[in-house]
């Protein structure tokens, strides 16, 4: 999923060297097409040939995502082929515009043309060393404990976590996993046999070619790093403008670290304070931290409001989310508000669509989200595997409900192409009622 590249290559970074890299010769197989086609599409930035490639190769992308996503790299520069098989391919590539450096993984289903089966990037850290690694039996078996000792330990719902351990153990009873010896698909079928009991998209097994280093409070030179990327993709505010009739528009694609991006939100909040309406474009974002989400829509109320709560299972505890009584800014309390959401709109992004409608501050445009409610962590469980395990859950303060795998159901539903067109068009109907009121 591009919203899985975008957090990877957000966590970590490294400095590439100053000089340049010689072309590298991409294999001729079914996988090696498929790599170039995504990089040819990808780099292009036009719409015409990305809508292509989306629609013949790789379904699970969307153009305006990899648009997005595009225009934060500049486009990525293959630096080596790591290892090739037909259908099978790892490779290295370099951001365009920026230090970053990735390990991509890339599976294919044969076919004219071939199609994706797995797509990710991972950022690498600076000095890892990438290994050759096979799967064998006595790292599977790693693998499925640990895992089902996270889950057993810190899933949200116990009943749940359960049923996804008997499950893992029949399908390893039954040699399901026997001939899985990449580390990718093992990951890959990990994580689609707990979906399919849980349907709890926030959980998912990864695996990384190299060791994990072991978990560790961010060291200020990690701090540092995080806060760099974040400048340099501007805390995922993408657009910030005044459409026509004096409406306020703002995209952003992610909640990032409230403590380092309040002045960006600030600004961002200030640019549209004297709108006469405001809509905020969540169709390819992908969620985050809680606490960003609180201090966004505080900018739209002027009293403290009580927004969700979230129930920690482990700890037994539970935490109030609310606005914020002070800001450095200008509020927006009196503005209609409008949400845009497509299905890719998920985590953080359906909370803060959700809390704005049962607090009924903003009319939702667009479709029905992706139904992640579930705060994640994540826990090594094997050298080269972690899990993330879903260990809270967010709940209205009053009816105690939430999105979990049913997603924001839009006020007004239409496809997300035509969300913007039709949220500008009830604004401008709420605009112009208010100036006959007067």
């Amino acid at each position: 999923m591009i919203l899985r590249m975008l957090c990877a290559l957000l966590a970590l970074l490294l400095v590439s060297g100053r000089f340049g890299f010689a072309e590298v010769t991409v294999p001729d197989t079914a996988a090696g097409h498929t790599l170039q086609a995504w990089l040819d599409a990808f780099n292009s930035g036009d719409r015409a040939r990305i809508d292509a490639y989306v629609k013949n190769v790789d379904h699970s992308q969307n153009v305006d995502g990899m648009i997005g996503f595009r225009n934060q790299t500049g486009g990525f520069e293959l630096l080596t082929i790591e290892s090739s098989e037909p259908l099978h391919i790892r490779f290295r590539v370099k951001e365009k515009g920026g230090p970053t450096t990735a390990l991509g993984n890339l599976l294919v289903k044969d076919g004219q043309p071939p199609t994706v089966e797995t797509f990710g990037l991972r950022a690498l850290p600076p000095g890892v060393t990438l290994e050759n690694v096979t799967v064998d039996a006595a790292e599977r078996k790693k693998v499925i404990d640990g895992v089902a000792a996270e889950l057993k330990k810190a899933y949200v719902e116990p009943a749940v976590a359960q049923q996804m351990v008997d499950a893992l153990n029949t399908h390893e009873a039954k040699g399901d996993y026997n001939a899985i010896s990449d580390g990718d698909a093992f990951a890959a079928q990990l994580t689609k046999d707990l979906q399919a009991v849980s349907h709890d998209r926030h959980l998912h097994v990864d695996f990384s070619p190299f060791k994990m280093p072991p978990r560790h409070e961010p060291t200020p030179e990690d701090e540092a790093r995080f806060h760099e990327q974040m400048e340099h993709d501007n805390c995922a505010f993408e657009k910030i403008e005044i459409l026509p009739n004096n409406i306020g528009y703002i995209k952003f694609d992610g909640f990032m670290d409230a403590s380092f991006c309040g002045p960006t939100v600030n600004a961002a909040m200030g640019f549209v304070a004297h709108t006469d309406a405001v809509i905020f474009d969540l169709r390819q974002n992908g969620g985050g931290q809680p606490a960003m989400v609180a201090l966004i829509a505080s900018y739209l109320f002027d009293h403290p409001t009580h927004l969700i709560d979230i129930y920690n299972r482990q700890e037994d505890s539970t935490t109030q989310n609310w606005t914020a009584s002070y800001l450095p800014g200008s509020r927006l309390a009196k503005q209609p508000v409008f949400v845009l959401t497509s299905k890719r709109t998920f985590s953080g992004a359906e909370e803060f669509a959700f809390d704005l409608k049962t607090q009924k501050r903003a009319t939702i445009v667009g479709e029905t989200t992706g139904g992640g409610a579930h705060p994640v962590s994540g826990h090594p469980v094997a050298d080269y595997f972690m899990v993330g395990v879903p260990f809270a859950k967010s709940l209205d303060p009053v009816t105690k409900t939430n999105w979990e795998g049913t997603g924001v159901e839009p006020d007004v539903k239409v496809a997300a192409d035509d969300a913007l067109a039709t949220a500008q068009k009830l604004a401008l109907e709420k605009i112009q009622a208010k100036k006959d009121t007067k």
